[in-house]
């Protein structure tokens, strides 16, 4: 299974890249591709600059990406209780790739951490709402609260409650 993990955020030290990534290394016998938004220059989007630059390489390559993906693992940063806008702006040019829905009509693990005790929740909601109209399969989601007490680089998710959660919201998305 080729899966595709997409931390939403631009920053360099995006929790939810680290937590996309582990996420989907749980998947038995994966191939991982890391999307790292944090590694784009991709302009602000504008109708405008689109009509004089046209859909932008990035959110080509972006798109190919996804089509190539049997799955999305996706883990969204909350900013002010929305989408970071690193990640809204490549969504937003990849949405406007021609005869295209955004994801592809591609099955989702729709994720979401903060260091907060709501897990990053809010954007969680608003992105189980509305990715479905842009093309999301959202198979399951989860949202992993105090990112900093629950998660370590050298273990992934330290709460045995949540990681069990996790595993199984896994297992139901692969049919396992």
């Amino acid at each position: 299974m080729n899966i595709l993990a997409i931390g939403g955020s631009n920053s360099s030290t995006s929790i939810n890249r680290k937590l996309a990534l582990y996420a989907a290394q749980q998947v038995p016998n994966a191939n991982v591709t890391l999307y790292d938004v944090s590694e784009i220059d991709l302009p602000l989007f504008s109708v405008q600059l689109e009509a004089k630059i046209g859909i932008h390489a990035l959110a080509l390559d972006f798109a190919k990406q996804i089509d190539e993906a049997d799955l999305i693992v996706l883990s969204l940063a909350e900013n002010n209780g929305s989408y970071n806008a690193g990640f809204k702006n490549l969504v937003d040019w990849t949405s406007r790739i021609s005869n295209r829905k955004t994801w592809g009509n591609k099955p989702m693990l729709l994720l979401a951490t903060s260091p907060g005790a709501r897990g990053g929740k809010t954007v969680l909601e608003s992105a189980k709402n509305y990715f479905p109209f842009m093309g999301a399969d959202i198979k399951g989601t989860f949202s992993l609260p105090k990112f900093g007490e629950n998660f370590s680089e050298e273990n992934g998710i330290t709460n045995d409650v949540l990681k069990e959660e996790l595993l199984q919201v896994i297992q139901s998305v692969i049919g396992a």
